[in-house]
Parts: C-alpha cells; structure tokens; sequence
C-alpha cells in the first residue's frame, strides 16, 4: 500500500521553524508579504492586511515556532486574542491563512477543499476604478467603460467630498474646518495608488485624520448634492445602466447628508453604497437603511464573524463585505457566507491586496453558498500577477477568475525578482531575519 499511496509530505511531524516578511508598495498599496517556513522545507505564503504593519504578525511568531501548521484551528485560537478591527486583524489573519496554504501543501489539497468543497469553479471579480485629479463623471464613465471593454460585468467607484473640495458652494461646514481638511489631511481623502502616508498618523495630521462621520460638521450644500448626482449620471450616460455599478468613499459625513444623496441617487440603479458609517455605528446603518432603496455595505474592518451579527440582526446592509485579512483568515470567511444564509444578506468580498491574498479569498469564495463578486483592484498594476509563481496567467478572463486546483491556495513561489523591485521605501531587505521575535512573550491566559 505505501508504494501507492502519494504521501506529499509526513503531516503529523510537521513544525513551523521560522516566519518572514517582505514589503511591497504599489500593488496598489503597501501590501506585507510573509512566509511560514517548516522543517520539511514546505512554505506556507500568507499576507497581512494593505496598510497594515507586520508587527501584528511578527509578535505572534514566538507562539508559533515548533508547532505543527497543520492545527489550523488550535493554533487560530492561541493568537486570535491578538487581532482585533481593522489593520489590527491583519497579523492573525495573515497567518492563518498562511497555515492553511501549509496544511494543503502537506495534504496535497486545495483551500476550498478543506472548507467543505466548491460551489462553483470561477468567481466573478469586480473592478474597483480611480481617475486621478480633477475630472468629470464622464471622465470616470470612460475609465470604466474601459473595465466592460476588458469584460468585467461589475463596476465600482468612488463617489465622495474630494470632488467638492475645490469647488464653491459645495460643502457647509465650521469655517476653516475645509482648509483644515485641505492642509492636513487631503491625502487620505484622495485615492492613494500606494501606501498611505506616514505623516498621517502624527500630530495635526492624526487629529484630523481620525475624526469619524458624525463629527466633522461637514454638510453637502443642494449645490453639492447636484454636482455628485450629475457626475452620476454622467458616469451612466456612458456605461449604460444595465451593469451594476457600486459606490465607495462618500467621505466623512453623517447619517442626514448620506440619506440627501441616497436618494438623489436612487434612480440611477446604484448596486450599494459602501462604508457609509463607520461600521460599529449600527443604529446609523439601520437609519440610513430604513431611508433609501439603495443597498448599503460594510464589512472589511470587522474582525471575526460574530461582529457581523448586530448589523445583520437589525437590517442595518444588505451586503457584507468582509476582507479575509481583517476578519480572521479563511475560515472566519466561510463562517461569514454561512451568516450571509441564516441572515439572508449578499456577500462580496472586499480585495485590494497582492495575488496571495486573492487566491485565499478566490478559496473561500467558491466555497461559500453564494457570492456576488470579489473585489479586484490592481488592474492598473502591471506587476501584479508576477508577484506569485504557478498561476494561470490571465488569473481574471473576461471578468472571472477560475479557482485552482492546486494545493494550498495555489501558489507555488512567490516571485523574489519582482517583489525586489517593489519594496516598501521604509522597510529595506527581503525576508530578513526576524530572529528578535524568537522569544517575545507575555501570559496569554485571558482568564484567571
């Protein structure tokens, strides 16, 4: 039986010897790259969340060297009390899926296998689109159409303040509180093709930076609320308005003003609105909901699945929007889908990460029930599909992306030419030693 039997490695004496990362910007973000090495030489390839620090993952290592990667769900929940919202998620949810690539490597099976089996073979991406500058609902109109050209059948864009923030009569806010915005904090408002800037966690810059929604005072004058409608329609003058089109980044304004341009925008077929409060306002979500026939959205700063429930109980979206590498990793996605059923809300998957994040979320993708699209945002990004060895190249064919049978999530090497090429300004090397992490330590024991 054992010269037929294709052992692809010896599972059971599998340990985890060593942890590495590697900087990346521009893909299209600063994206942290990371690798479990064993001591059967089987890397398991893993990412943390865009914009995130590999400090999240790196304090985890210590409790993970000589244990065996294949205990995906023990060794999940020793390290899942240090993962939290947002960019905090990113270590532990880097990790596991980084184990879960191990665990198929050693088995010989696909991601979506060990989540139960596929539901379908393909995934429908969206395509998530910028125009730089100034420019008009025309001008984003054309950059999408672009999109259908190259056969994507699901659009999003952004949608928000920036545009105003030039133009007079538009906003209505405590004076000086714009030329604030202006000077402090106009690089997180625009879209960022890379990371987003350090000087924006410091000082004045910080301050206004984390001001959430229902603070700002910022109100969109009548003026405003016709500008965004007509770049709206000038976006459907182009793309027609049979193909969904999503709508991001409206800016940091409360619950009335996104009710006023909800309903300016009604008629133009909008697929939902996303992140329209910050995510743990849930009574917003509902209000705002309960105001407008378009479909709201949220999800991809909410860590674990059970923080999903409060806005599903009380109808505050009609689609969630988890990213595997804030939520918890892969198996915290499939948990997500088997909410998505109980609680009768669509799914998509939010993606602006390297092709390591993107097979995972392919993986959890086919494996969930049902999908509506996962996000795709690099098309600009020429690299991007040279980062990972052993893809099939296109990964996405007129707007779908097949799921691999291959083992793990697919991913044979990663490409150490390119990801060179491409390294963080701040972070210098490429899978450096991370031996300082060897005994980081503390009493992990939540209870007493």
């Amino acid at each position: 039986m054992s010269d037929t039997y294709n052992k692809c490695s010896y599972p059971s004496d599998l340990k985890i010897t060593d942890i590495r990362f590697a900087n990346i910007d521009g893909a299209p973000k600063h994206c942290i790259l990371l690798k479990i090495m064993t001591n059967q030489g089987i890397v398991g390839f893993g990412e943390v969340r865009d914009a995130s620090s590999m400090t999240y993952a790196a304090m985890l290592k210590s409790r993970l060297i000589g244990e065996n990667p294949c205990s995906v769900e023990k060794l999940f929940r020793r390290i899942k009390q240090f993962g939290g919202h947002s960019r905090q998620g990113g270590g532990v949810s880097g990790i596991e899926i980084a184990l879960w690539d191990l665990a198929g490597k050693a088995y010989g099976v696909p991601l979506y296998q060990m989540l139960g089996g596929k539901f379908r073979n393909q995934i429908r991406m969206y395509c998530d689109t910028d125009v730089d500058g100034k420019h008009t609902g025309r001008d984003m109109g054309n950059a999408l159409k672009v999109r259908m050209d190259k056969g994507f059948t699901f659009l999003k864009m952004d949608l928000g303040i920036e545009l105003l923030l030039q133009e007079e009569g538009m906003l209505n806010a405590p004076l000086g509180a714009l030329e604030e915005i202006k000077k402090y904090s106009s690089k997180a408002i625009e879209h960022q093709k890379g990371s987003i800037d350090f000087d924006l966690m410091k000082g004045k810059n910080y301050e206004i930076f984390t001001v959430a929604h229902p603070f700002t005072g910022i109100h969109i004058t009548e003026r405003g609320l016709d500008y965004l409608e007509n770049y709206v329609k000038e976006v459907r003058d182009v793309i027609g308005y049979e193909v969904p089109l999503a709508i991001d980044h409206l800016g940091h304004i409360g619950t009335n003003d996104v009710i006023n341009l909800a309903r300016r925008l009604e008629k133009y077929n909008i697929a939902w609105l996303e992140d329209v409060a910050p995510w743990h306002y849930t009574e917003h979500y509902v209000k705002i909901a309960n105001a407008t026939t378009i479909p709201l959205c949220t999800g991809e700063d909410i860590y674990l699945n059970e923080n999903f429930i409060p806005l599903m109980e009380r109808g505050g979206v009609s689609i969630v929007h988890p990213d595997i590498l804030t939520c918890g990793g892969a198996l915290e996605l499939k948990k997500i889908g088997e909410l998505c059923q109980d609680y009768g809300v669509a799914l998509a998957v939010h993606m602006a990460e390297s092709p390591v994040a993107c097979m995972a979320a392919l993986h959890c993708a086919a494996a969930v029930p049902d999908i509506l699209a996962v996000e795709y945002h690099s098309s600009d990004v020429a690299w991007w599909e040279d980062i990972a060895v052993g893809l099939d190249k296109p990964i996405i064919r007129n707007g779908f992306a097949a799921v691999l049978d291959k083992p793990g999530i697919g991913i044979e090497e990663l490409n150490d030419e390119v990801i060179a090429e491409h390294i963080h300004k701040k972070y210098n090397g490429l899978w450096k030693s991370t031996d300082e992490w060897n005994e980081e330590w503390s009493n992990d024991r939540t209870w007493s």
